[in-house]
């Protein structure tokens, strides 16, 4: 099976993240993947430090995370909000 561009969006930072924290990071779930000429979105969840229920979300260019809880987020603020402009390294100590 041949993954489409934002199929391979989502491989790549699961990937970062994976490389980055180790073992920090667990339980990743890949949800509402859209690949189509007017909307590209995706989201990842993952577990953080065997606590923290993270949730990526990205839509057409801007991305973003939170924690969850239920029907509860919590906003985490970051400077990197573009993926075409994004230092991951920088997003990733973020």
């Amino acid at each position: 099976m041949q993954l489409n561009d934002t199929q391979k969006m989502v491989v790549q930072f699961n990937k970062m993240a994976r490389e980055k924290f180790e073992d920090k990071v667990k339980e990743f779930c890949i949800l509402d993947v859209y690949d189509d000429a007017n909307n590209r979105a995706f989201s990842v969840e993952f577990v953080a430090y065997d606590y923290f229920p993270i949730r990526l979300n990205y839509d057409k260019g801007r991305f973003g995370c939170c924690i969850t809880y239920g029907e509860k987020m919590i906003a985490l603020n970051n400077s990197q909000q573009w993926w075409d402009e994004v230092e991951f390294d920088v997003f990733l100590k973020n």
